[in-house]
């Protein structure tokens, strides 16, 4: 079970994107997508999120396969890259996988909770920025499907001993602790949440890092 501090609680008024659009697609397109993909400012924030990330996963192997999942314009992946790992970068979006030359990171159009992968394929899984677009209603009964089918095809193509580091921007606790409840329910993972800067909101990063035991 993935528990949080009792005496941690937070409830973002401002609105975000996830919650006035039906669907990512619907968002990220035309001049969003463009500037999205072309912010530098974007660029410098995943690449210090996915550092954190990196920490947090804890990859042995220097050539390992990790998949970024929901890679959108792939600031995370190519920084993955650099450094000397192998990626596989899947979005459901193909404009986004279309924007840089991203041919070497391996890239797949493809939705998250329904990754075309064999089973024991990647050495790590990092996920930027996404999950809040998968599970932001715990009343929406398809979200439920598709974070138990997210949690279960990620456990499947996830090799023993490995871990997954999820960086999202929940709304509240309430559907931190649901996310966490759904997961375990349906999978073996163990996890926990990890919150840096947990009582200053606009500093406030939300990892959840799950591990396959074996």
């Amino acid at each position: 079970m993935m528990n949080l501090d009792r005496e941690f609680n937070f409830n973002v008024k401002r609105k975000r994107p996830e919650e006035e659009f039906e669907k990512v697609s619907d968002y990220f397109k035309g001049d969003v997508l463009v500037q999205y993909a072309n912010s530098k400012n974007i660029m410098r924030i995943q690449e210090k999120i996915t550092k954190r990330a990196l920490e947090l996963l804890n990859v042995k192997k220097k050539d390992a396969l990790i998949l970024d999942a929901g890679c959108g314009a792939g600031f995370a992946a190519m920084y993955l890259k650099e450094i000397g790992y192998r990626i596989v970068a899947l979005d459901i979006i193909s404009e986004f996988l279309g924007f840089y030359e991203i041919n070497d990171l391996n890239p797949i159009n493809s939705d998250m909770c329904f990754p075309p992968f064999k089973p024991s394929t990647f050495d790590a899984i990092i996920s930027i920025s996404a999950l809040q677009w998968i599970f932001r209603d715990i009343n929406d009964k398809l979200m439920h499907l598709k974070l138990k089918s997210l949690s279960k095809s990620f456990f499947r193509i996830l090799k023993p001993k490995a871990r997954v580091v999820i960086q999202f921007y929940p709304k509240n606790k309430e559907l931190m602790e649901r996310i966490g409840k759904i997961i375990t329910e349906h999978t073996n993972f163990t996890g926990e949440f990890i919150i840096d800067n947990p009582h200053r909101q606009k500093k406030r990063k939300i990892f959840l890092l799950i591990r396959k035991e074996s």
